[in-house]
């Protein structure tokens, strides 16, 4: 199983983001973008599905427990 923290930082590079352009495009913070990419933070279940929906991935994917 992957880590989110992985799928994160790997879904964000496979759309050539920045962690700053992916919080202007989602309305996240670059802050939590980073925390939750460096295992300091996890995100609410609002955030995952923001992101889920950004990346076209059930949250399940996202989060590394259903395969990508």
């Amino acid at each position: 199983m992957v880590k989110f923290s992985e799928r994160l930082k790997e879904m964000r590079l496979e759309k050539n983001l920045t962690q700053a352009q992916l919080a202007k495009e989602t309305g996240l913070s670059q802050n939590g973008i980073a925390n939750w990419e460096n295992e300091k933070r996890l995100p609410n279940i609002n955030a995952l599905i923001t992101l889920a929906k950004f990346f076209g991935v059930t949250v399940g994917q996202l989060a590394g427990t259903e395969e990508y």
